[in-house]
Order: C-alpha cells, then sequence, then structure tokens
C-alpha cells in the first residue's frame, strides 16, 4: 500500500473514530434527557393519582375515579392492592388481570422499569402506597415509549449516516490534500529515475512551495546533496584525468630512453639521468597522492608539540638557500621568537614547498622574502617573490589539485604536480590556520600563512 493510501486510510479512521466516540456520548445524553423527561411526566401522574385516593375504614383503597391528568393518551394507570386484586385502570387499556410491570409489584420502593405489554414498549413507575406504615397496594404508571423509541432510532440513524458521510469527505479531502503534500516526493523519484538513467548530476528538484516547511527543508537539503555529489563526481573526473596525463608523460619518457637504448645496445648516461629524472618525479607523485589520501580519510595523523618558529624559519631559510644558489637571494625581512602547537615536520614540509616553488619561478637574481609576525593572537608567516606573478583568472584555483597557471608559470623538469599547494593547505587548516596568496602579473607572487599563538 503507498503512502498516500495509508495516510488517507490513517486519517479516514481516526475521523471516524472521533465521530464515533462523539456520536455516542450525543446517543447518551439525548437519551438520558428523554428518559429523564418521560420520568418527570409519570412522577407528576403519580402524584396527582395518589392526592385523590381514599381509604376506608378497615384500611382499603377506595377509588372513586381517576382524575383527569394532564397528560396525553400513551399514559396508561393501573392500581392494584395488597392481595394482587386490580382496583382501577385507565380506560385506555381497561380491566386487565396483567399488572404493567410484575417486579414493580414486588420492589416495595419507587422504581422504574421497562416492559413489553401487548407488543407496546413501555416505561413503568411503580409507587407503593401505604395508610399509615401498612402497605395497602401499588400504583403502575406507565407510558408508551413510541415516540422515545422513533426519536433514539432516527437518531442513530442521523449519526451514523453523518460518520459515514463524514468520514468518506476526510477521506475525499485526505487523499487530494495528501496527494498534493506528497507531490514533491514522486518529482524527487522522477528526477532521481532520469538521473540515474542519464548519468546526469546536474538535475535539480523543483520546488514551489514554502522553503521554510518539511518538504522544503528535504528538498533543499537533496539539491544541496546532488550538488555537492556533482561537484564531487566532477573532481573525480578530473582528478583522474589529470593523474592519467601526468602520469603518461613521465612513462613517455622512460619508454622512449628505453627504446633508444634498446636500438643502440648501449646505456646512454643522458637517457638514464633522464630515467632517473621521470621515476624520481613519479615516486614524488605517488607519494603526495597517498598523502592526501589519508588526509581525506582521516588517517593522517598530525604530531601536535610546541613548535618555535623562528628556529623553523632559519633553518629553512638555510637549507633553501643551498637549493637556490646563485639563481636567486633569500632574506629574513623580520622574525620574531613565536611558539604554536603543531607537527613541526608538517609545518616544515609547508615552508619548503612555497620557497621551493619561489625559486623554481623566480628569474635569475630575483629575490624571495621570509618574515615571521606576530598579529594579535595570531602568527603570520610570508613567503613573498618577485617572480611573473600569478594571474587573476588562475589565483582562485591554485590550491586544487593538479591544477597548474601555465599563462605565467611554464612547466619544467623540477615543476611540481599540482600537489603540494593542496597539501600545504590540508596541513594549515588542520592546524586551525589559513593560507592566503596575493599576486599580480608582473610584480611577484605572495604566500601569507596564519596560525594561532601555543597558549
Amino acid at each position: 500500500m503507498s503512502l498516500r493510501k495509508r495516510l488517507t486510510f490513517l486519517s479516514s479512521t481516526m475521523m471516524g473514530g472521533i465521530l464515533l466516540v462523539f456520536g455516542l456520548a450525543v446517543y447518551l445524553l439525548v437519551n438520558y434527557l428523554l428518559l429523564k423527561q418521560v420520568d418527570d411526566m409519570l412522577q407528576a401522574a403519580a402524584d396527582d393519582i395518589v392526592g385523590v385516593m381514599q381509604v376506608n375504614s378497615i384500611g382499603e383503597l377506595n377509588i372513586l375515579s381517576l382524575p383527569p391528568l394532564d397528560i396525553n393518551s400513551n399514559v396508561v394507570v393501573q392500581v392494584w392492592d395488597t392481595n394482587g386484586s386490580l382496583k382501577s385502570a385507565t380506560s385506555s387499556i381497561g380491566i386487565l388481570g396483567e399488572p404493567l410491570d410484575p417486579i414493580g409489584l414486588q420492589a416495595g420502593t419507587n422504581i422504574y422499569n421497562e416492559t413489553v405489554l401487548g407488543g407496546s414498549h413501555l416505561r413503568v413507575l411503580s409507587t407503593p402506597l401505604y395508610f399509615g406504615n401498612h402497605p395497602i397496594g401499588v400504583l403502575q404508571v406507565a407510558s408508551i415509549m413510541t415516540v422515545v423509541d422513533t426519536a433514539r432510532n432516527d437518531l442513530i440513524f442521523i449519526l451514523l449516516i453523518t460518520a459515514i458521510g463524514a468520514a468518506f469527505l476526510a477521506g475525499l479531502g485526505s487523499w487530494i490534500v495528501i496527494g498534493r503534500a506528497l507531490s514533491p516526493l514522486q518529482i524527487i523519484t522522477e528526477t532521481t529515475d532520469q538521473m540515474n538513467r542519464a548519468d546526469d548530476l546536474s538535475r535539480r528538484i523543483p520546488y514551489d512551495g514554502a522553503q521554510e516547511d518539511e518538504m522544503g527543508s528535504l528538498i533543499n537539503s537533496f539539491n544541496q546533496t546532488l550538488e555537492r555529489l556533482e561537484t564531487l563526481f566532477t573532481s573525480q573526473q578530473r582528478f583522474l584525468a589529470d593523474v592519467s596525463h601526468e602520469l603518461r608523460t613521465p612513462l613517455t619518457v622512460i619508454k622512449g630512453n628505453v627504446d633508444l637504448m634498446r636500438r643502440m645496445k648501449s646505456l646512454d648516461k643522458e637517457s638514464l639521468n633522464s630515467i632517473d629524472q621521470e621515476a624520481s618525479r613519479l615516486t614524488r607523485m605517488v607519494v603526495g597522492l597517498l598523502l592526501l589520501t589519508q588526509a581525506d580519510s582521516g588517517k593522517l595523523p598530525l604530531n601536535m608539540t610546541a613548535v618555535a618558529l623562528d628556529e623553523l624559519i632559519v633553518e629553512v631559510f638555510q637549507e633553501m638557500r643551498v637549493l637556490a644558489g646563485d639563481k636567486v637571494v633569500i632574506k629574513i625581512s623580520e622574525i620574531d621568537q613565536l611558539q604554536v602547537l603543531g607537527d613541526r615536520d608538517r609545518l616544515k614540509q609547508v615552508l619548503l614547498n612555497l620557497v621551493a616553488n619561489a625559486i623554481q619561478y623566480t628569474p635569475q637574481d630575483g629575490e624571495i622574502y621570509l618574515s615571521l609576525a606576530k598579529v594579535g593572537d595570531q602568527t603570520r608567516i610570508i613567503v613573498r617573490d618577485t617572480g611573473p606573478g600569478i594571474s587573476a583568472d588562475d589565483l582562485p584555483h591554485i590550491f586544487e589539485r593538479f591544477y597548474r597557471a601555465e599563462k605565467s608559470r611554464t612547466r619544467s623538469k623540477l615543476t611540481g604536480f599540482g600537489l603540494g599547494l593542496s597539501i600545504a593547505q590540508w596541513i594549515i587548516e588542520n592546524h586551525n590556520g589559513k593560507i592566503t596568496v596575493e599576486s599580480k602579473e608582473g610584480k611577484g607572487t605572495t604566500f601569507v600563512i596564519w596560525i594561532p599563538l601555543a597558549v
């Protein structure tokens, strides 16, 4: 059974149950009021009759005649003595030997009871009659319940028809309202089926209703999930394409050099050096990929200890000055004694990567500046070069994996594989910091690292 049918059935059932309870309460109330009205009428008639009764000197009932009662023809009366003899009765039933209520004759107290006499449904009031403390007879006053029974039956019929009609209308209304409320679910299903058939994650679920209700929140969440899936899927496709491209280049070089040496039937030193360089590139790429995979899966632990950044900056400066040789000049423009809580090896990896990139892209006789300063409760590390800079179009993408700003930085054998800056960004962000970049073409590039000071 569909959700729409289940909800409609539940709604109709609840409505029917509510109407059933309400109808029962109405029936009991009306029945009580009708019986009370009949009982009051019988009691009034009995009081009138008792008022005209006489008793002779030996204590026998003497009914000259029943009084003219202010009642309708549905009321009948019998007067019985203690010997079980009928002393008087209304003319509507005549003198019958059968009492209106046999039980009431023996009750000894006022009692209301319902009986059937001659095919007629009666409600009977039996009242014992006393002379002093001695019982002398029983008065029975009855009302024919035809009108009350008819009212009861009509009321039951009306309540039943009303309950059935209301339940039907509730079911119909629920079917329509629930159908409209659940229509976005059908749209979600159809959109999902279309995406599955067409492998198209660019589709979004349309929704014109209120964005704040449950359905609007569900569709918004679903669309956000689709957007993230599309982004991840697109990134994965681009990532695989970039990896394939990066693998193909060194593998092509290695295969070409191997084929060359095979044709020459001798080992060529230049070819072996080229193979070694390309193998090293492949190794670095694989190491970077494994590092990022561990980072994404949360399996790359960071050994967080107190790190003296001034010592780390000097250490990086000394190592990279040797690498730069006579090509560029590396300077420390500002340094302060600061400590942060972090992984020293990973922070050094970030600095080495930034400085190595600066050396790579800065032209001959260029300059690279390192600085370390305190700004508020943050440490600020700056790596600035005087290289060709990065174009405004490429600048927002340089932290993406395998992205290359080819317009401003040409590829060379020492060029990375587009993973270094992605790794650097992950490391800094997991130190509760951030890394930013500013660059203008022809005026150099500046990387700024912010890390909270150790408390």
